[in-house]
């Protein structure tokens, strides 16, 4: 057995959590992701997805995708940089950056590239890039791939933020990417603060909407939008495989930065372009989305009723104001334990666990879709407070 076999072999972690019944991953379903999913032929309410606004099965969205593959077939058989840019692709650019308000925007494969590309590229070796602590990882490994000086500040803390810039030398670029909501805590970033600190230390704003399209903001457009500061806000990143329903992501910002972009992000111009039902998708997601509000005012509503329903229970939520929903278990075992409970009893959640965060800070994430129910809601707090009570997690 060679070097690296031996050494990958010795990697059990999984194995073992198998073996003790309280592997939570890859669990497979076999229907789509609405609030209701078949698991082995059971029916499993849906609150750990990211489909927050409940499209991934909508009829148009569908009817669109099924039109894309009939006019264009299934794939582009390139990068956009070639032969990969449809008229479809164009559209839906002019589409979003008129949907977050900037001049331009670019399409990717999927959202984890967008931040490959983005971040990795726009500074160089005198420059800084400051992330959150709390950054999505799409975002952390942008800024490994760059040659600039990463500076990382406590979360969502903006004395710890200007503390860092204070450390940049004048005259080099101050690249401060944060996401509007944090994937796992459902907290939303300061984003006033942030743009204040911009402004005193010339710095430039990158704000990752993955999780903030389709739920803040005017019609759904994001967190620049819900603060009132798409003007001060530089680039605007979201992805298409949460509130929009399909698979991809984009990046806008005025029109000489997407040019910058387009023809030096690597992750563009060396990957496939989006398939046309993807794009097509989007589109259709866009529509249903700006010309159906009450979609968002139902989320909003299930979010603060779900919100208070946990709290009443005892459940330490954190900060969240969003319909993701950390319950913070606090113990790795117990949270793998308490998922599987759920699971039996017909509740789909997702355990955050060590090495993705500290021990201590161990939760089961809980996230809402605007098709969900208020019975269903009643009927998953009520089932998860009485197994973290049976499990000794709650008093």
């Amino acid at each position: 057995m060679r070097t690296l076999q031996k050494r990958l072999s010795a990697y059990d972690t999984p194995q073992r959590a198998m073996a003790a019944g309280i592997y939570p991953y890859f669990r497979v379903i076999e229907s789509d992701q609405d609030t209701v999913v078949k698991m082995n032929g059971r029916d499993i309410l849906m609150f750990g997805s990211n489909s927050y606004l409940g499209l991934t099965n909508h009829a148009k969205i569908k009817e669109a995708a099924k039109k894309a593959i009939d006019k264009y077939g299934s794939g582009c058989a390139g990068s956009r940089f070639l032969n990969g840019t449809l008229d479809i692709h164009i559209e839906l650019e002019n589409r979003l950056a008129n949907l977050v308000g900037k001049e331009s925007a670019l399409c990717y494969s999927t959202g984890f590239q967008v931040n490959l590309g983005v971040v990795s590229v726009l500074t160089g070796r005198r420059d800084h890039i400051l992330l959150d602590e709390l950054d999505h990882a799409s975002i952390i490994e942008g800024s490994r791939l760059s040659f600039s000086k990463v500076l990382k500040f406590a979360h969502n803390d903006m004395s710890s933020l200007e503390r860092k810039l204070k450390r940049c030398a004048p005259g080099t670029i101050k690249f401060i990417v944060v996401d509007g909501i944090f994937s796992m805590e459902g907290d939303i970033i300061k984003l006033p603060e942030v743009v204040r600190l911009a402004e005193k230390y010339d710095g430039t704003i990158m704000v990752d909407d993955a999780h903030s399209i389709g739920v803040l903001g005017k019609n759904g457009s994001g967190t620049s939008s819900h603060f009132g500061l798409t003007d001060k806000v530089d680039l605007i990143m979201g992805t298409f495989s949460k509130s929009l329903a399909s698979l991809g992501g984009f990046i806008a910002s005025d029109k000489d930065t997407i040019n910058y972009i387009k023809h030096n992000s690597r992750s563009l111009i060396f990957s496939a372009s989006m398939t046309p039902a993807s794009a097509a998708s989007v589109l259709a997601a866009i529509d249903i989305m700006v010309n159906e509000p009450e979609r968002i005012d139902h989320l909003w509503k299930i979010t603060r009723y779900a919100l208070n329903g946990f709290k009443q229970s005892g459940f330490d939520v954190g900060k969240s104001e969003t319909p993701i929903i950390p319950l913070f278990i606090r113990d790795d075992l117990k949270a793998l334990l308490l998922t599987q409970r759920l699971l039996a009893e017909g509740i789909f959640v997702n355990p955050v666990v060590s090495p993705a965060v500290p021990k201590e800070n161990c939760l089961i994430r809980y996230s809402l879709m605007a098709t969900h129910t208020m019975d269903q809601v009643d009927e998953s707090v009520d089932k998860i407070t009485k197994a973290a009570r049976e499990l000794g997690i709650l008093v």
